[in-house]
Parts: C-alpha cells; structure tokens; sequence
C-alpha cells in the first residue's frame, strides 16, 4: 500500500517480475478490496500470488516511533513479520522510509557484529554502476560503523554483480591519508592494515563515484543523502536543460530527431528506474526501499533486487564475511584494532 501510486504500481510491477522469475511467489499485505481489481488483470500473477487483507496502513508522514507503536496490523508491519517467521524471503515497500528501517530493526534485528544497518543502493556511473552507503539510515557514524559498512557493501556487489573481489573507498574531502576527520582516518587505517576480503582503494572524493573509480563508496547517512538527493535533482535537470535546447527552434528540432536513438540509450542508461531498490543491509533478513514515486518497472526492479539477496543468502554472506575479516592481526596498531573491533 506504500507510494505514490499502491497498490497500482506494486501489482504491475510484481507482475513484470513474475514473468523474469516464473519460480517465485508473491503475498501482497493490503487493502483486498483495492487489490482485487489491479490483480484481476493479470490471472498468471493471480496464480502464484496471495493477499492478506488488512486495511491499516503506515501513513507517509507517520513518524517511525508511532509508526511502531500503533502500526501492528498495518500493511508494512504485516510483511516485515512474514519475513522474521519466515514465511516470506524478504519483503518490499515504497512506503514511509523511517518507518520501513525502525520497523525492519525493530522486528528482524541486527545481525551479530553489525551495530547499525545501512541502506545501500547502485548509482549510474561511467563505467557501468557503484554501490553506494549509507544513504540516510545513520546520520552520525563512528570508525567502527564506516569499517562494517564496507563489508557489507562489499558483500552487496559480489551478488548483486558478481565481482569476487570489489573495490572500496571511503569519501573523503582529498585522496591524501591525512585528509578528512579522525573517523575517517581511523577507518582507513583499520580497513589498510586489515583483508577484508576486498581491494581498499583508500579515500576518494565526490567525483570519483560518477567516474565509477570503486565499485563500493563508504561513507556516513547525511552525506551520502546529500549526494544521492544531488545526484538525482542534477541529472533531473540536465534532462530538463536538454528538452528545452531541443524545443527552442526548427533546427533544434530536426537535430533531435537525427540524434533521438542516441539520446533513448542514454536516457535509459540513467533512468532511475533501473537503480530502484535501496536495501537496508546489516539485518537479520532482506528488506529493499523502493522510491514512492516510481512507477511498476521500477518497483519491479526493486523486487528483483530482493529476490538477488535472497537467492545469494545476502545476510549469511556478510556474517561470514565479518566472522572472517575480524581475525585480527596480532601485530597491527592499537588505532587500528580498535577501529577494526565491533
């Protein structure tokens, strides 16, 4: 029931799913009677989909502390509990995005060794796409969240991109290892001295994660929201620039038309569609963000996303990643260990 356009946009999109992955099935949390009619169109879906009614819902201005209080029954809360008993593998909302992290803590839990979960997602970069975290769930990170976060996000690509060993960085305000604050510095000495299971390329700076220098960008929640909320109003007006130029003549006009299967892909390249499905990793069970405002080929890559983890056994690769990684070195820094430790 969560977005812009529920429960519409979340049947189309499940649908759209069905047919990429015919072996999966679907339990829709929601109004019924709004449901029906949207599931009716698409008898196939209708097969291997079951909705269970309930007609509260988190609302999109709910504060998550209420939103745990009062929501039990809701939509949301219903789905996050089908995930924690395991009927369900993982579980999906374009709802309230406070709501869905308190809630998906609150019910599912950390995983051991993971203080705080984060929320990671892919941008568009110039050699193809870049994990990025935290996007907003910790505004505030020690060294020791910054560390877990780059273990996890390296867990992240090697399923979701198949890249055995990927990159790291940590963004930073320069490249030089005495840039940035003492977090970062302590972080980038723990994540130097210590094999993590990945190649740490040390810090790198905004630009580095359009030119796709990593495959992994570690950073705090306020500035990575700052840089997803940058990244996506820019490339929304730079469309925007482009439709205009074309529109401001005859000649522009024509140019466009010449130029338009170029411009189709590039569009498509960066169609945030194509990256929906933010993914609250450090849990003890898959929950994916999708964007309120996208419509069902967005919300089916969300849900492609959560079937990816959930076939991957996301949250048992990280665990064994950080039971791994946290082998300590007898003979690294006292600094380092400490930012290393959980």
């Amino acid at each position: 029931m969560g977005g812009d356009n529920a429960p519409e946009m979340v049947v189309e999109g499940t649908e759209i799913v069905r047919s990429l992955h015919p072996d999966a099935r679907f339990i829709l949390f929601g109004d019924e009677g709004r449901i029906a009619p949207f599931l009716a169109r698409f008898p196939r879906l209708n097969e291997v989909s079951e909705v269970r009614h309930t007609d509260q819902a988190i609302a999109a201005d709910e504060k998550p502390s209420q939103a745990l209080r009062r929501g039990q029954d809701s939509s949301m809360r219903l789905a996050i509990d089908a995930v924690q008993n395991g009927t369900a593998g993982g579980v999906v909302s374009a709802g309230n995005t406070g709501a869905l992290m308190a809630i998906s803590k609150f019910v599912l839990g950390t995983q051991p060794s993971i203080d705080r979960p984060a929320m990671i997602s892919f941008f568009p970069t110039r050699r193809g796409k870049t994990a990025v975290l935290d996007l907003g769930a910790n505004i505030e990170c020690n060294a020791d969240n910054l560390v877990q976060f780059a273990v996890m996000g390296a867990a992240f690509v090697r399923i979701e991109l198949g890249i055995d060993r990927p990159t790291v960085g940590l963004l930073n305000v320069g490249v030089e290892e005495l840039k940035g604050n003492d977090t970062l510095r302590s972080a980038g000495q723990a994540l130097r001295e210590v094999d993590f299971g990945f190649e740490f390329a040390g810090f790198i700076e905004g630009n580095d994660i359009c030119e796709g220098t990593v495959d992994v960008v570690v950073t705090d929640g306020f500035t990575g929201n700052a840089v997803l909320k940058a990244l996506e109003g820019g490339s929304s007006m730079f469309v925007s620039f482009m439709r205009q130029a074309f529109q401001s003549g005859l000649a522009s006009k024509i140019g466009y038309l010449l130029a338009k299967p170029a411009f189709q892909q590039m569009r498509t390249r960066i169609d945030p569609r194509a990256y929906n499905g933010a993914v609250f990793v450090g849990l003890n069970g898959i929950s994916v963000k999708s964007h309120g405002g996208t419509d069902g080929e967005g919300y089916a890559n969300a849900i492609g996303v959560a079937i990816d983890l959930v076939r991957g056994r996301f949250s048992e690769r990280i665990q064994a990643d950080l039971e791994q990684s946290y082998v300590i070195p007898q003979e690294l820094s006292e600094d380092a260990r400490r930012a290393a430790i959980s």
